[in-house]
């Protein structure tokens, strides 16, 4: 097993399927050493099993643990893409969406639920640039929504 899917695993994180794409997009596309992915939703079994607004509906807490989910749904789609995710050579951006209540402006703690993950896995390499971004709406109701960008070998 690679390296990469040997970590997930034992962090009890298996690599998911692809999450199939909710509109007209595809999940992640190559271009020269840099794959991009398509916003992942914290989708688990093809659902969502949490849904609303974070700061309103959904704890902090919960949904930091819901941009992990997505961020293990982003790296499926990059593996989709490149076959092995040990051909990553560093994570380069994330971008974490939160679907936020009016008073929520906890964003970025949302989005360490990601980042943290990244660099568990991957270590320095993992290090990136972020945005967190708070927003009214998200498809399917989802609290998170998560763009990856990584360079491969």
């Amino acid at each position: 097993m690679p390296q990469i899917e040997e970590t997930l695993e034992k962090m009890g994180c298996p690599l998911p399927p692809v999450a199939k794409p909710v509109a007209a997009y595809i999940p992640a596309i190559r271009t020269g050493n840099l794959v991009m992915t398509s916003g992942q939703l914290p989708m688990v079994g093809g659902k969502l099993d949490i849904t609303g607004k974070v700061g309103e509906d959904v704890a902090p807490e919960a949904a930091a643990q819901l941009a992990r989910i997505a961020c293990l749904n982003a790296l499926a789609a990059v593996k989709e893409v490149i076959g092995d995710l040990d051909a990553i050579v560093r994570v380069v951006r994330v971008v974490v969406f939160v679907q936020s209540s009016n008073n929520f402006h906890g964003q970025p703690a949302v989005a360490n639920g990601a980042s943290e993950f990244l660099q568990a896995i991957f270590g320095e390499a993992g290090r990136h640039v972020r945005s967190a971004v708070g927003t009214n709406a998200l498809p399917l109701n989802a609290p998170v929504e998560l763009e990856l960008t990584v360079e491969v070998k």
